[in-house]
């Protein structure tokens, strides 16, 4: 492909001398400019001259529990251009049902050389689990960084939404619209997002909705379509009105289960699902819902780690981060007639 100045100058937003003086290495650019063009570069699918290509400096493992929930491809899409561009290369371990489990992926990494590891949602986001496995690597020196699920008893640096403040916007908005019979479909209980979002579920019905015992609104389910239909079949035969949901994939399901019993969303019933993936604005209708800082966590978590990897240790400590509601059109005010279900 033909390097076209002007292109790369109109993608980068600088002049065509500017990009002459990247391309050939002169000095006199700021660090910024310079980083624009070499992205606009990448974009546009040109190649990097050699002199001008980051050298790997080595290899930072990235553990997700899966990827059939959009929310994990995004940050490792995040975190693995962040790393790209400090000259490290991700290798990307992801988890199936009777695949390779996180201690197995672990050891694998060790025997390739890592300089780090970054854990998404990973063994330590179980409460039941064994926080010794992690206390073992950093004894060893590895530097690693934790994404949700704080454990106080890892002494460990932790990326978190704040799952707590998430479901109190969820359901301070659902209560605007005049909803008091809010549910909330989750995950299991033992897992430390589901024990935050549950608390931050119950608060908030008590202090929004008049609801001092919530327990009865809470369906502890898997983080699927199914689980969510299935907890939205429940949640409706306890008369609710709304449906708060601990993730996309599970609104979903709860949108699937809502139509099955003959109501019409969110005229009937209203749903707000959790993290915003990429497909939430598509959907039928378009999901509100909660938007984790997957950008700004996925930077985080690389900053960290690097720190941690050149000798400058990272607070052990949980630094939290405030999502957003987006509210889109699955939710409406609290129906005004008595609805019937099949």
């Amino acid at each position: 492909m033909t390097m076209r100045l002007a292109d790369i100058a109109a993608q980068a937003g600088v002049s065509e001398a500017t990009v002459s003086r990247v391309l050939n290495g002169k000095t006199g650019v700021a660090p910024g400019t310079r980083q624009a063009v070499l992205t606009a570069l990448d974009v546009l699918g040109y190649e990097r001259p050699p002199k001008l290509r980051q050298q790997n400096t080595g290899l930072i493992g990235l553990i997700l529990p899966e990827l059939t929930n959009p929310i994990f491809p995004a940050f490792a899409q995040v975190i693995e251009s962040a790393l790209v561009l400090s000259g490290y290369t991700a290798v990307l371990c992801t988890q199936t049902a009777g695949g390779i489990p996180e201690d197995d992926y672990t050891t694998l990494l060790l025997e390739r050389g890592v300089s780090g590891i970054i854990f998404v949602n990973g063994l330590h986001a179980d409460s039941q689990s064994d926080p010794s496995r992690y206390g073992r690597l950093i004894e060893s020196g590895l530097p690693i960084v934790l994404i949700n699920g704080y454990r106080p008893e890892i002494d460990a640096h932790f990326i978190s939404n704040d799952d707590t403040s998430a479901l109190d916007m969820a359901v301070s908005h659902l209560a605007s619209l005049g909803h008091r019979r809010i549910g909330l479909a989750v995950g299991q209980e033992r897992f430390v997002p589901t024990i935050s979002k549950t608390e931050g579920f119950r608060r908030a019905m008590a202090e929004y909705a008049g609801v001092i015992d919530s327990r009865d609104l809470v369906v502890n389910t898997l983080y699927t379509v199914e689980g969510g239909q299935s907890a939205a079949e429940q949640l409706l035969a306890r008369d609710c009105t709304a449906i708060c949901c601990g993730s996309d994939i599970m609104a979903i399901g709860a949108i699937r289960g809502a139509r099955q019993a003959g109501l019409r969303v969110p005229q009937d019933v209203s749903v707000v699902g959790f993290d915003d993936s990429p497909m939430t604005a598509y959907l039928d209708p378009p999901l509100t819902t909660i938007r984790q800082p997957v950008r700004d966590m996925g930077l985080a978590a690389v900053t960290s780690l690097l720190e941690e990897i050149r000798g400058l240790p990272a607070p052990r400590t949980e630094l939290l981060y405030r999502p957003e509601l987006v509210v889109r059109r699955s939710t409406a005010p609290v129906p005004t007639k008595p609805r019937h279900t099949r």
